[in-house]
């Protein structure tokens, strides 16, 4: 299963790399509604969500998958605070960068520093929030346990 994650991934890169959204002025174009709008990104979303849409709705309708695992789909959760503020940090940061961290990760090998930064600052932020997250536990088990 691992290799099959492994050959699904390089085919997401290697979709990036060849659709020239790891570029982060492509992105940005179609980012810039005032200025010379690029709307490739728009027909590469597309494209996956068409290709995305037939598979889906053949697993849903099935109990097992082709490698013999139950076919299981995420609970839907509702929207919240931190929903809300890590979509927009999100969108802020893509909106700055032009990069996302699929198309980022596909891009390390060209070796362009600003990609390299901006993949530093995301395992910086993932490994921040990280900390936060066991550190505000913490504090929630040492008050429930506080007389």
């Amino acid at each position: 299963m691992d290799l099959l994650a492994l050959f699904c991934g390089l085919l997401f890169g290697l979709g990036v790399l060849l659709s020239g959204m790891s570029d982060p002025a492509r992105v940005l174009g179609f980012l810039d509604l005032a200025g010379p709008w690029n709307p490739s990104l728009l027909v590469v979303l597309a494209c996956a969500v068409l290709t995305a849409f037939v598979p889906l709705q053949l697993a849903q309708r099935r109990r097992l998958a082709l490698l013999g695992e139950a076919v299981t789909f995420p609970q839907t959760r509702p929207i919240n605070r931190r929903l809300l503020f890590g979509s927009a940090l999100f969108g802020i940061g893509w909106g700055l960068t032009g990069l996302c961290p699929g198309p980022a990760l596909a891009a390390l090998p060209s070796l362009h520093a600003p990609v390299w930064l901006f993949v530093a600052s995301l395992l910086a932020g993932m490994a921040s929030v990280e900390l936060w997250q066991r550190r505000t536990a913490q504090t929630r088990l040492a008050d429930v346990h506080t007389p």
